[in-house]
């Protein structure tokens, strides 16, 4: 059997949600691969934007489906590795197989908690102790000592390699496939307004996108120029002529032959 291919993130089917459900990009990705399992279409790599990419998607992608998920995962949000200046989570070593954590100054907390609230992340806490007398505290935490939350180890380590992965040639090259579907959801979203729905219902406004997407589909090769050099563009419709005559604009549904 020859060996799967790598797609373009896309849902297959229109799934079924009740009124007024609105499901973040990354919730989305588990009934995606769903659908695309039971029609035979798993990927072998999953191509996807940031909106899709995450730890826990990466390993249940890699788990569930065998499917290697490609996409940049944000890097760490924190307020000190937004200022680029102090400790990041980044800078502490994370020991899972001993259940500690060591700071950057050497200070080692085994106050290791897997909450219920926090779930699926665990919580390492320094004590009072150990933060208060330390000289760089201030470029550590603002409170009386420093927190460390962090997900599980095999999406922990997924997530890391996937950072790792991100700075390499190969990935980025891979990655870079993305372009031509970048290009088409722009010209889905922007040239044919699809996040504005003329219906009501989600039914309905499934439709009105898969039409449209059968427009983008029809629209793409006619822009294509023919070998055959007496090829002329449509001439404008009645309509347009009419606008054009009073310096009217053109409404963006309204294709104009280019």
């Amino acid at each position: 059997m020859s060996p799967r291919p790598a797609t373009i993130t896309g849902s297959t089917s229109s799934p079924t949600w009740p009124p007024g459900y609105r499901q973040a990009d990354s919730q989305a990705l588990p009934g995606i691969h769903a659908r695309l399992k039971k029609r035979r279409l798993l990927p072998a790599a999953h191509l996807v934007d940031g909106g899709y990419a995450s730890g826990a998607g990466l390993a249940d992608a890699d788990r569930n489906y065998k499917i290697a998920l490609v996409g940049p995962i944000g890097k760490n949000s924190s307020q000190q590795a937004k200022a680029k200046d102090g400790f990041a989570k980044d800078n502490f070593i994370i020991d899972f197989d001993r259940r500690e954590v060591t700071c950057p100054n050497g200070k080692v907390s085994g106050n290791w908690n897997e909450l219920p609230a926090m779930a699926p992340y665990t919580v390492v806490r320094f004590g009072k102790r150990q933060c208060g007398p330390c000289p760089e505290k201030a470029k550590c935490t603002s409170g009386e000592a420093r927190t460390i939350n962090f997900l599980p180890r095999r999406i922990h380590e997924l997530q890391e390699r996937n950072r790792d992965d991100q700075q390499d040639s190969v990935w980025r090259k891979l990655y870079a496939s993305r372009s031509g579907a970048e290009g088409t959801i722009a010209e889905f979203t922007g040239g044919h307004r699809a996040r504005h729905c003329r219906y009501r219902g989600l039914a309905k406004t499934h439709v009105q996108h898969v039409l449209t997407a059968i427009a983008v589909n029809i629209e793409q090769p006619s822009r294509q120029k023919p070998a055959d050099s007496d090829y002329r563009p449509r001439p404008p419709t009645a309509l347009q002529q009419y606008l054009d005559a009073h310096d009217l604009p053109r409404p963006i549904w309204w294709r104009q032959g280019k």
